[in-house]
């Protein structure tokens, strides 16, 4: 038997021969095999008829049983079987070639019996991998690092390819121990990172054949040559097959999905897709190829409206996943080493905020990756980390992603996501060995639960993730008639059993924002309000304004030629312009009108003079009242209040008067003027009768002397004569002569000379003129 504390691969074992002799063999050869034959695993029957269940059941059975036992082999049964047993391979290649994806519709069982081969099958294949994955199970029990690497290498035990389906199929629920599981592989045989090295091409190569079979990329664009005119032009999404276009969406989703998986679960695969510059291309993959697919599957007549809204499904998860794929490689690749610490954090802060320009023309890239993963969010962590970056180009990125929204139509969420955890130092490293302690996309992993299963985790495959409803990108500003018609019949191509009424309801929560309904619809994430609407609503009936030829209000209303109420109206009178038959001496000696007033004053002629009343009738009964003739005149001569004074004795004992503030005009000059007149009229009554004309040197002075006595009572003081003659040479001047001669010489200037003493004075202050 084996020897305690060897390596299986250095150990021997005795067994008996054919011929019932013993001998010698290692303990990994190919005649310790059992004989066994595992069957290949097929899928959950889809449409789930009594005989293909019975038939997935018994088979689903035969795989549990016999991996259950290999997994209870001992330590070197269990590699000798695993080694040299062709069909045990071909039954775990089948399973993760056929296992039903998150998204497949046959991930649903269809019973419970089914949902639980499934599973119990499902948990199998997992234990003999994992198993397949250690190569120490104990201290008795063990292979050399070396040589287990060689032995899942040589044997092609674990590849590329298929770690790749085991990230996508065991990821949910099982991360952790996928991690060691990979990371065992891959440090126990470091030939697996050439081959990744070398897978990488060939998943961009993925992306061309996308992009080659939808139309937007020709056979020599990769070697730059122009495209011939007679070959042959390549089918379109929107004109491809149905079947093409299907095989196509499901083909972009399982390939994002896995490699997102892939990197999620071993973080040090980042480096070897960034080193092939997959960040660059899969921004431009996804500018081109999303919105022609978005518009495909919107303008497609498909029957099938359950398909229809499955591929929908399908490519809005694929962007979800393109996204985070690329937020995971940045992650790891730069920002990571600078929030660890690490030398050159320079380089690595200049290549993050280089791929972030790089997004800057692909504006629906941006804006998605922006929803998800706040640029500004890693940018704050730069500048905390590295103060020295230029602030300059970091306004000009947040300026480019401000535009991204601005161009694609769409509003940026007012309160972003919380702060994912993969921003943070501390968040996605572990202590010991860089075991990621969560998520590197700081989501929290969710628990898939099969339907009907009483609530059991279904751990393993993944399960349909929840696409993240969109924030309110829309505007928020209301849409004009025309453009609110062309959203309904945009949503109404892609969802025609929904009634008019509950669209606009969704079009008025989600602001006008027809990509967003028809995603949260697809995906059956309304807001409360519109889930408890009938999705049948019709549009609710548009109130008629009352006409305003009705509700007018007219002085010709009820008239004899109001129209709009009555039905019959007089034709013969009304005419267009002069009457006919009728002529100016007709009109005036027609008095109609006349007789027509004639009644109403009639009534004013009638005076009675008597009105006799008969035996038993009263005043009353005629209208009249009851007339006393006796009257008392007794104090008719009294003029009562004649002679009394008014209420207001203040005004019989004093005129009122205006204040002077509101009286109009000034008073000085009013009782100057009165003066005067009173002047003048004193003066004309002393004229002299006889005396026709006046002397004009009395009247000049008498004018002069009120013009003096006017002057006196305003204040003003006459201007003294000025005296520059002043007393003959050689007698002296007195001192207002010689003052008036000096002001004479300074403004003489302005009535003759033109300014010339002052021009003179001017150059000789300046020294032209000699003095």
């Amino acid at each position: 038997m084996a020897c305690a504390r060897v390596p299986l691969d250095e150990q021997s074992v005795t067994e008996p021969g054919p011929l019932g002799k013993e001998r010698t063999l290692p303990a990994l050869h190919p005649e310790r095999k059992e004989e066994r034959y595992f069957v290949p695993y097929k899928p959950p029957p889809e449409d789930g008829s009594p005989a293909e269940v019975e038939e997935f059941l018994e088979h689903a059975k035969f795989i549990t049983e016999d991996l259950e036992w290999l997994l209870a082999l001992p330590h070197d049964k269990f590699w000798c079987q695993v080694v040299f047993d062709e069909s045990l391979q071909r039954c775990l290649d089948s399973y993760l070639h056929h296992a039903p994806r998150g998204l497949d519709l046959a991930a649903v069982p269809s019973s419970p019996a089914v949902a639980d081969m499934q599973r119990s099958v499902h948990r199998a294949v997992f234990l003999t991998f994992l198993r397949m994955a250690t190569h120490k199970e104990s201290k008795e029990n063990f292979i050399t690092p070396a040589v287990f690497g060689e032995i899942i290498y040589e044997n092609f035990l674990f590849d590329i390819p298929k770690i790749l389906d085991l990230c996508v199929l065991f990821g949910k629920g099982n991360s952790q121990l996928l991690h060691k599981m990979i990371e065992n592989i891959f440090t126990q045989q470091p030939s697996y990172y050439s081959d990744l090295d070398e897978t990488v091409p060939t998943v961009l190569q993925v992306f061309d054949t996308i992009l080659e079979k939808c139309g937007l990329q020709c056979e020599g664009a990769t070697a730059m040559e122009p495209m011939k005119l007679n070959a042959h032009k390549q089918p379109t999404a929107l004109t491809m097959s149905q079947q093409d276009f299907v095989d196509i969406i499901m083909y972009l989703c399982d390939s994002t999905t896995t490699i997102h998986a892939f990197l999620d679960i071993f973080p040090a695969a980042c480096s070897s897709f960034h080193s092939h510059g997959f960040v660059s291309r899969l921004t431009s993959f996804y500018g081109s190829v999303v919105p022609d697919l978005e518009m495909a599957i919107r303008k497609r007549n498909l029957d099938d409206k359950i398909l229809q809204e499955d591929l929908w499904k399908r490519l809005s998860h694929s962007c979800r996943k393109m996204v985070e794929t690329t937020h995971l490689l940045l992650h790891h690749t730069c920002l990571q080493p600078i929030l660890e610490g690490r030398e050159n954090m320079e380089t690595f802060a200049e290549e993050l905020l280089q791929h972030f320009t790089s997004f800057l023309p692909e504006k629906r890239f941006l804006s998605d990756y922006d929803e998800q993963f706040p640029i500004a969010e890693d940018v704050s962590l730069l500048q905390q980390a590295l103060p020295v970056i230029d602030e300059t180009r970091t306004s000009y990125l947040l300026q480019g992603v401000e535009s991204a929204w601005d161009s694609i139509g769409r509003q940026k969420p007012q309160s972003q996501i919380e702060p994912k955890a993969s921003s943070l130092p501390s968040a996605s490293w572990g202590a010991a060995g860089g075991s990621p302690a969560a998520s590197p996309t700081g989501s929290k992993r969710q628990e898939v639960r099969e339907p009907g299963d009483g609530g059991e985790i279904l751990r393993g495959a993944e399960a349909i993730l929840d696409v993240p409803r969109r924030g309110n990108n829309g505007a928020v500003c209301s849409v004009s008639g025309a453009e609110l018609e062309s959203l309904l019949s945009c949503i109404k191509d892609l969802l025609p059993d929904l009634g008019e009424g509950f669209l606009l309801a969704c079009l008025e929560e989600y602001n006008y924002n027809s990509e967003l309904v028809i995603n949260n619809i697809l995906e059956d994430r309304l807001a409360p309000s519109l889930d408890k609407l009938d999705r049948a609503m019709p549009r609710p009936v548009k109130e008629e304004l009352p006409n305003v030829l009705t509700s007018r209000s007219n002085v010709f209303d009820d008239d004899e030629f109001d129209i709009f109420r009555r039905d019959q109206v007089d034709m013969s009178r009304i005419w267009k312009g002069r009457r006919k038959a009728e002529n100016t001496r007709e009109m005036l000696n027609d008095k109609q009108h006349i007789a027509e007033q004639k009644a109403r004053y009639q009534a004013y002629e009638t005076v009675v003079d008597e009105v006799i009343i008969e035996p038993g009738e009263t005043a009353a009964t005629y209208g009249l009242d009851d007339y006393d003739d006796e009257y008392d005149d007794t104090y008719d001569m009294n003029q009562v209040g004649a002679n009394d004074l008014d209420g207001d004795s203040l005004l019989n004992r004093r005129p009122f008067t205006v204040p002077q503030v509101l009286r109009k005009g000034n008073k000085p000059e009013d009782e100057e003027e009165r003066e005067d007149e009173e002047e003048e009229e004193q003066l004309q009554n002393n004229v002299n009768r006889d005396q026709f004309v006046q002397d004009p040197a009395v009247l000049r002075e008498r004018a002069e002397a009120r013009r003096a006595a006017m002057q006196q009572r305003k204040g003003y003081r006459p201007e003294r004569p000025s005296n520059v003659v002043g007393q003959p040479k050689g007698q002296g001047q007195t001192t207002e002569t010689l003052l008036d001669r000096r002001k004479k010489e300074s403004n003489k200037s302005r009535v003759g000379n033109h300014n010339r003493r002052t021009m003179a004075d001017r150059k000789r202050n300046k020294g032209m003129i000699p003095s």
